[in-house]
């Protein structure tokens, strides 16, 4: 419990000194490799792949072969997840004014770009593909999903630039600062529960 509160901790503070601004992640010492486009995501799409997010991560994670391409757009999904705080606070997917907004546009592009990339892979289950991306298209025309549009629905994304959230709006957010103020709140009653105020033993039975 204690570790697990500390973890908490440090990724928050991790979190709100990253840039509002997208930035170039490289896990190797020499230059990067050439980053994978990523379409643009229109704000009504994003909540029918987010609906369907974690059936593409199955088909994803129940590939037999191994694809490098596939490969690096899962591990930008995963990373870009992580770095919108998964979606989870509110307003991410539906409110555009949200500092979470353009994260989650990247996230979600990056799964439904996974999805695609699948389909094009010969050892897959282009069955269960198939299906999925049908259920997918059919959600979105009863939707009208690519009719709703937001400030990021025309930006592309890059396997090589990993988009953060604006922390600048946070402050105008009231939903982000609630989150944010409740995530606080628990991690600190966390931590005086684990240590507890004592009294000095000298101090015991004096009035």
């Amino acid at each position: 419990m204690k570790n697990t509160l500390l973890s908490l901790l440090a990724g928050l503070v991790l979190l709100v000194a990253s840039p509002s601004q997208a930035h170039r992640i490289s896990t190797r010492s020499g230059p990067p490799p050439e980053g994978i486009s990523i379409p643009s995501l229109t704000h009504g799409q994003m909540a029918v792949i987010s609906d369907n997010l974690s059936a593409i991560r199955a088909l994803a994670g129940a590939r037999a072969g191994f694809d490098l391409t596939t490969w690096r757009l899962e591990d930008y999904l995963n990373l870009q997840s992580f770095a919108c705080f998964w979606g989870i606070v509110p307003g991410s997917i539906t409110d555009e004014n949200s500092p979470f907004n353009e994260c989650a546009h990247a996230y979600l592009a990056a799964g439904r770009a996974l999805l695609l990339q699948l389909a094009r892979e010969p050892d897959a289950d282009h069955k269960a593909i198939d299906a999925l991306t049908s259920k997918i298209e059919v959600e979105m025309l009863a939707d009208g999903a690519s009719m709703n549009l937001c400030r990021y629905s025309d930006e592309p994304f890059n396997t090589n630039e990993v988009i953060w959230p604006h922390w600048g709006m946070a402050f105008s957010h009231p939903p982000t600062l609630t989150a944010l103020g409740a995530v606080f709140a628990l991690i600190v009653a966390g931590m005086f529960a684990l240590f507890p105020r004592t009294t000095p033993p000298g101090a015991r039975g004096v009035a």
